[in-house]
């Protein structure tokens, strides 16, 4: 009997299951599940990001309604609800949802008030990139926040990166001006939306070194730093909002009663929470370096949707820009991942600030 075919499936369970001895049948079941499983929390990720990316997209692109600041802030008061909601849903169904009990606390609320300020920099700018270049150009508009996150780990924290690493930073790059270069050439490149992704791509790493600052003001509990930070991301915003004269033009917009506008909207902010949900859990259930190839991988599949449903035509170094970009933020990641696993084990601090910086946590569904 060929026993290579057997040996070859059993080397594929022990690598999902991590398991080295187990019963053929039990070894089985549990591949079975643990596939079945993992394939479907990445659908569930993939879904969700694309979708959000697309609604975003459709809202921020509405002609009568140019109010990217008051779409950003009704999507954190959304969020501000869902938390209150979860907490509810925690307290009556405790075995079932398990969501952090979180009352208001002023001098915790002035504590995470730092990154809350690059937070709403970050997803103003995002929506700002995605409201200028469109789907199909975004990923490349957005694609700086690996280099800007060897520069400030040099700068801040006065870490070197290696040769290997800034290669792929170098690819990137490439990537990105070959990508302004025929954007410019077909017509349809956006300065100010190539502005605002460098900005975004810039606070996506600031917003990573405050978020390690601030843990522990929250215990170190990802839902209550996120309840804290949209509800002082909603009392910035107001201001933002009258200063830039969106109120004006939110009053008269024709739609303002349109129960399907506000629908959209809040639909918008339902998946602006979930992205948080479902980012963890894909790290949870795989890794890391697992869940940053599944968001390049995601990435690209959300180009060529974006391309398919708008009918455009590119170029063939059009495409050639995409794959630099998303094929030199993987190879980042494997290197960095190959560094790590090569380096002592360090104190648990130090680590997490290392996979903070080095963009392991990935893009919350960007």
């Amino acid at each position: 009997m060929n026993r290579t075919p057997l040996k070859r499936f059993g080397i594929l369970k022990m690598a999902l299951t991590g398991l080295e001895t187990m019963d053929q049948d039990e070894q089985g079941e549990t591949f079975i599940f643990r596939a079945v499983r993992i394939a479907a929390v990445v659908a569930l990720y993939w879904f969700v990001s694309i979708t959000m990316v697309f609604l975003n997209n459709y809202l921020l692109d509405n002609r009568e309604l140019d109010a990217p600041l008051f779409v950003t802030f009704y999507q954190c008061v959304v969020t501000v609800g869902l938390c209150w909601l979860m907490q509810l849903l925690s307290r009556l169904c405790p075995g079932l949802i398990d969501f952090p009990s979180v009352r208001f606390d002023v001098k915790t609320s002035r504590e995470v008030l730092p990154l809350s300020i690059v937070f709403i920099s970050m997803i103003t700018f995002n929506n700002m990139c995605l409201k200028y270049v469109g789907v199909a150009f975004y990923t490349v508009g957005r694609s700086l926040s690996t280099v800007f996150n060897v520069l400030l780990s040099y700068v801040i924290l006065k870490q070197t990166t290696s040769f290997q690493a800034l290669l792929c930073c170098g690819i990137i790059l490439g990537g990105f001006w070959l990508g302004v270069d025929q954007e410019g050439m077909a017509g349809s490149l956006s300065w100010s939306g190539v502005f605002f992704g460098v900005l975004a791509s810039a606070c996506v790493s600031l917003n990573a070194i405050y978020t390690k600052k601030v843990m522990p003001a929250v215990d170190g509990n990802i839902w209550k730093l996120s309840y804290y930070n949209n509800i002082n991301a909603c009392v910035l915003f107001l201001p933002l909002i009258l200063v830039f004269g969106e109120l004006g033009r939110v009053v008269s917009f024709s739609r303002l009663t349109d129960l399907g506008f506000w629908g959209m909207m809040t639909l918008g902010g339902v998946f602006g929470f979930a992205i948080g949900y479902v980012t963890g859990l894909q790290i949870k259930y795989t890794s890391p370096l697992t869940h940053n190839v599944s968001g390049t991988a995601k990435a690209c599949a959300q180009t060529v949707i974006a391309v398919v449903y708008n009918s455009s035509s590119k170029t063939l170094l059009w495409w050639t820009s995409n794959m630099m970009v998303l094929g030199g933020s993987s190879a980042y990641t494997w290197v960095k991942s190959l560094e790590m696993k090569k380096t002592p084990r360090k104190d648990p601090q130090d680590s997490a600030k290392e996979k903070l910086l080095s963009g392991e946590k990935g893009n919350m569904g960007v």
